[in-house]
């Protein structure tokens, strides 16, 4: 899977263009999920979106380890349901409550993450989990 920084839990499912990563709720987890990431869009030949895809991983990793305590999942689907051209990208943690986007002043030094995903992305939203919540967005990709 190319260069790993850090420890992940294991990768629980690959399945062609599927795959899914759990990571410990520690500080290299962002990093590693942003190289993980780029990894595998780079093995499906979707490096043109390799950045933007990595940055708002980036985000939602730290908002998950900032709120909440335990696991983060990062899940990558290309082509969810057979739909061509969208890349799914899904980040779960244990905190139920759903994330809010928030105004951030120019002076802030955080609260810009979910503004990041909802105007880069072409659609984003959350919903519960057994345990917690998932954070999606989707990405218009090449075919």
């Amino acid at each position: 899977m190319g260069s790993q920084v850090g420890e992940v839990s294991g990768v629980i499912r690959t399945e062609g263009d599927c795959v899914e990563w759990v990571f410990p709720g520690e500080p290299d987890t962002v990093r590693t999920a942003r190289s993980l990431v780029r990894d595998r869009l780079r093995g499906w030949g979707l490096d043109g979106v390799g950045d933007i895809a990595a940055l708002l991983v980036s985000e939602l990793v730290t908002n998950a380890l900032r709120h909440a305590t335990g696991p983060v999942g990062v899940r990558l689907v290309h082509r969810p349901g057979g739909l061509p051209g969208v890349l799914l990208v899904e980040v779960s943690d244990a905190l139920p409550d759903p994330p809010r986007e928030r105004a951030a002043r120019p002076e802030d030094e955080s609260g810009r993450g979910l503004y990041l995903v909802a105007s880069s992305a072409r659609r984003w939203g959350s919903r519960p989990a057994e345990a917690g919540k998932t954070v999606w967005f989707e990405l218009a990709v090449p075919e």
